[in-house]
């Protein structure tokens, strides 16, 4: 496990969540990990960070959020011709929605409650860069 949270260490991660609980969560955790992340509360938060930090390795977000939700999120990234891997963070009950984000290309999700370890095993295990 050392290997892996070296290897996420080096990385640049951003985290789109509207809930406040679990960002919080997740920001303790990569915290200690001291990785090297940023945070959006909706889709537009996180394209605005997207565009002005070129050097983001991949993108975890919910898709359920108020302004822009994740799914139109990742639609544009895609309309940008971004490439990026994104994982998608969803609830059980939103199946139709993964499957509309694996039409986007997403191949990657987990399944909340957030499982920190599944996570970082997922993370580390892709292509990145």
């Amino acid at each position: 496990m050392h290997e892996k949270i070296e290897k996420l260490r080096g990385l640049k991660l951003l985290f789109v969540e509207d809930e406040e609980d679990l960002l919080s969560i997740i920001t303790d955790a990569l915290t200690k990990l001291e990785a090297n992340f940023l945070t959006a509360n909706n889709g537009l938060e996180a394209l605005t960070l997207l565009e002005n930090n070129p050097d983001i390795d991949a993108i975890i977000t919910d898709i359920n959020m108020p302004i822009m939700n994740g799914l139109e999120m990742i639609k544009n990234i895609i309309d940008q011709d971004v490439n990026i891997p994104i994982i998608v963070m969803s609830a059980h009950t939103e199946t139709e929605y993964i499957t509309k984000a694996k039409e986007y290309g997403v191949s990657e999700y987990l399944l909340k409650p957030f499982d920190f370890i599944k996570f970082i095993e997922l993370i580390t295990s892709m292509e990145i860069k």
